[in-house]
């Protein structure tokens, strides 16, 4: 692995993830290299000078594991291997070599909660029976009632529906039923299980010899289930109580496993940098989520409340305050993000009135759903984004949204592949909305995302047409774009090192402003975001460095950020 020491100002140390820009790249909508209609990882190499060009530091890869693709690749058939719809071991070591040339780091998603149902261990369950070790490796268990008729608690599954399957015995009777969190097809491990945490420490070692810099966690705080695997509570919601309170999240027995993983990539550690671990944890309250990340721990979780907090100043202002405290108890930083792969790209989720109380999780958008303002959605957005990447700590971007794309509201029901959407009966849209291909060029059938050649396949989801004129070659060069907006932020957030900075609030009270202060001693930025429907003056004798939207002479309009010095 060439030595990524120099690369960048953010990566001059062994720690460069403490104040590393991630990108997140969903292997099957970011490039088709081969005219399939789905991305591939030549793809992915093929544009990768994009992501050296908006100057991130890192790319996360989206599973492109062996897969049934029945969860678009988070349902695992092999671990340490490519499926073929995404290419080989070698176009593998291809991306991972040119990323290093030029100076990117790469992080797979690993899917320790569950495997795909089409896995030999789970296959091998299946033929073996009730009571064996083959079965142990799964959460089955016999069924309630005089028959084994009632699935053995009242657990749903996340995408909707019950959380267990009864089988089908070898002899052709009624069986035991499985735990599965998500899909059918994604039966949980059982991590009690010894031969569990062997698997995915080997899994784990086989990334790390190929020279991956680190692991995105899939559920990170799903691995381990209460002991006796009790009811849920009636009536319990993430939003109004500790995550804890569901006896299959956050249980405290997940903390050892990631010990053992720590210590296993801290093994990997070498002069041009640590292998890291950032775990998808949707815990709350904030402290609870920060011991996740305590020093032999994750290096990394992501900030979901910040995700999820409204675009309102006094509630920007808490969830910052409340979760960087957090996260400084532990020693860790904290970590920033706006949208994934899982939620409504923030460029369209602000572009709804923001709530006053509660947080903000927005399932899929449709058509006959209330739509999005999409002009005050990209303003909100943008502004948004001016704010995130300056605060102290690790940003994450998600593939698209250096672009302003919106979220895809309007595809129709039949060419809707999340199965969130077919388990909920069509009443949750689920995630397609966002998933939908990169737009390159302003011209072409996939508006470059595959060939332009006859016999090139259609885009796996359709792109609207709205995407030619916000395509990278659209946006590029182009004063005032998007893109050259967040080129801008990034290379800015660099040169002052504001990653590595301090936060200081200059008005703690505004209802409509969030003014702060970043120093890390290259330069001190004040940032300036004004949320309420006046504009705001600028302060005197201060210089402008970027701002994410026009300026009125001297004021910041609504919806706007300006970062100061």
């Amino acid at each position: 692995m060439p030595d990524l020491a120099s690369a960048s100002t953010s990566t001059a140390d062994a720690a460069w993830w403490r104040d590393a820009v991630i990108y997140q790249v969903y292997p099957r909508s970011w490039a088709d290299g081969n005219g399939d209609g789905l991305g591939d990882l030549p793809g992915i190499t093929d544009r990768l000078p994009h992501l050296r060009d908006l100057g991130v530091d890192a790319v996360w890869l989206s599973p492109f594991y062996t897969s049934p693709q029945h969860d678009a690749g988070y349902d695992v058939a092999d671990y340490c291997d490519v499926d073929p719809r995404f290419g080989t071991l070698a176009d593998f070591d291809t991306l991972l070599n040119r990323a290093h040339d030029m100076g990117l780091r790469v992080i797979v998603d690993i899917v320790p909660n569950h495997s795909s149902s089409d896995h030999e261990w789970f296959q091998a369950a299946l033929a073996a029976g009730p009571g064996s070790p083959e079965r142990a490796r799964y959460l089955f268990r016999d069924g309630r009632g005089p028959d084994g008729e009632l699935p053995p608690n009242n657990w749903n599954s996340v995408f909707g529906g019950p959380g267990w399957t009864r089988v089908t015995e070898a002899d052709g009777t009624a069986g035991q039923w499985y735990l599965h969190l998500f899909d059918v097809s994604q039966p949980d491990f059982d991590w009690t299980n010894p031969e569990v945490r062997e698997l995915l420490l080997s899994v784990l070692a086989f990334w790390l010899d190929r020279g991956v810099d680190g692991f995105r966690i899939d559920v990170a705080h799903g691995l381990i289930k209460a002991d006796g695997l009790p009811d849920a509570p009636d009536g319990w919601s993430e939003s109004v109580g500790p995550t804890n309170a569901m006896p299959f999240w956050d249980q405290p027995g997940v903390h050892e496993i990631y010990r053992s993983w720590r210590e296993l990539t801290d093994s990997y550690r070498s002069p041009s940098g640590d292998r890291i671990l950032c775990g998808e944890a949707w815990v709350l309250p904030a402290p609870a989520l920060a011991r996740y990340t305590r020093p032999d721990e994750l290096h990394q979780s992501f900030n979901f409340e910040y995700l999820m907090t409204p675009w309102r100043a006094e509630r920007q202002r808490d969830s910052i305050s409340r979760t960087l405290a957090s996260a400084a108890e532990v020693g860790a930083p904290q970590t920033w993000v706006l949208s994934n792969h899982d939620v409504v790209r923030h460029a369209s989720r602000l572009g709804f009135d923001q709530v006053a109380d509660g947080l903000v999780r927005m399932g899929g958008i449709g058509i006959g759903d209330p739509q999005p303002d999409a002009a005050v959605g990209l303003a909100r957005a943008t502004a948004a984004t001016a704010v995130m990447v300056a605060l102290p700590g690790s940003a994450y971007l998600w593939q698209g949204e250096e672009l302003g794309l919106p979220e895809v509201t309007d595809l129709a029901d039949e060419v809707r592949q999340d199965p969130t959407f077919a388990r909920s009966g069509g009443t949750d849209r689920g995630r397609d909305g966002c998933r939908v291909p990169m737009p390159w060029s302003p011209q072409g059938p996939t508006f470059g995302f595959g060939p332009d050649r006859p016999d090139a396949e259609p885009a796996w989801l359709p792109q609207p047409a709205v995407y030619g004129e916000l395509s990278v070659a659209a946006q590029t060069g182009v004063e005032g774009s998007t893109l050259e907006l967040y080129r801008t932020l990034l290379r800015l957030r660099r040169t002052h090192r504001l990653g590595r900075g301090t936060l200081t609030w200059l008005d703690e009270n505004s209802p409509t402003v969030l003014c702060f202060q970043v120093d890390a001693g290259a330069g001190a930025v004040t940032v300036l975001a004004n949320l309420g429907a006046e504009p705001v003056a600028l302060p005197d004798g201060v210089t402008v460095l970027v701002a994410s939207g026009p300026l009125d002479g001297g004021r910041v309009p609504t919806d706007t950020t300006v970062w100061l010095a």
